[in-house]
């Protein structure tokens, strides 16, 4: 005859009510306690990484040449592209100048 998961289930009942009836229904309580939070940690987890990474990540396209990517706020890139070195900062993408040069954008009218 199989073996079907109701016996096992059943023994694990009759214990958690003897150890309910003799008092120690906290060793139950914690138990259950402890599977609730290994179910819902995870959970938690997910919904908070995504949220960090729809506020971190930002995808623009490089303003030198133009190549699309994403990079993390707040952070210090390289274009995979033009090998430019970029700044990401408030969620836009811009170029790094040393010190001494002023960057300009001209307009054509």
């Amino acid at each position: 005859m199989p073996n079907s998961g109701l016996g096992c289930l059943v023994i694990m009942l009759l214990i958690g009510l003897l150890l309910g009836a003799v008092g120690l229904g906290w060793i139950v309580n914690g138990f259950l306690i402890f599977l609730a939070l290994i179910l819902i940690t995870p959970v938690i987890a997910w919904i908070g990484l995504n949220w960090w990474l729809q506020r971190n990540l930002v995808s623009q396209p490089c303003p030198v040449c133009g190549y699309e990517f994403t990079s993390l706020n707040n952070s210090q890139c390289e274009c995979p592209n033009c090998g430019e070195l970029l700044e990401v900062k408030k969620g836009k993408l811009l170029r790094m100048t040393p010190p001494g040069i002023i960057d300009v954008t001209v307009v054509d009218e």
